[in-house]
């Protein structure tokens, strides 16, 4: 979980009188925070934290981690073909046809070169 420091001067009433102290506040962001970071929709991010076997907070850094890497948009579509794959094995056909609109949305808005 990420957190960012800030700093500032508060007035306490301790026992022996007013006294001034500079103290630090923390602010911690949100996993809506994260995922929205991310540049993924929750749905991919949903299908990589299946795949990997992750928690979604942690599913979200790698999505990220991989939308800036080279390759990296290449495996998570091999993600999410697999999670398809996966799905039409199980007789799934509701998943599989939810999955391939993610497969869709990621294909539009992250490009595979050569693809």
């Amino acid at each position: 979980m990420a957190s960012c420091s800030k700093r500032a001067w508060v007035t306490c009433l301790p026992p022996g009188g007013l006294e001034r102290r500079f103290v630090a506040r923390i602010a911690m962001i949100t996993i809506q925070d994260c995922l929205a970071l991310s540049g993924l929709t929750e749905e991919e991010i949903d299908a990589i934290a299946k795949h990997e076997h992750l928690p979604e907070i942690v599913a979200a850094e790698l999505g990220n981690y991989l939308t800036h890497q080279p390759g990296g948009n290449h495996r998570i579509l091999s993600m999410i073909h697999d999670d398809i794959a996966a799905a039409r094995l199980r007789g799934d056909q509701r998943q599989a046809k939810r999955l391939s609109l993610v497969l869709m949305h990621f294909c539009r808005e992250h490009p595979v070169p050569g693809e």
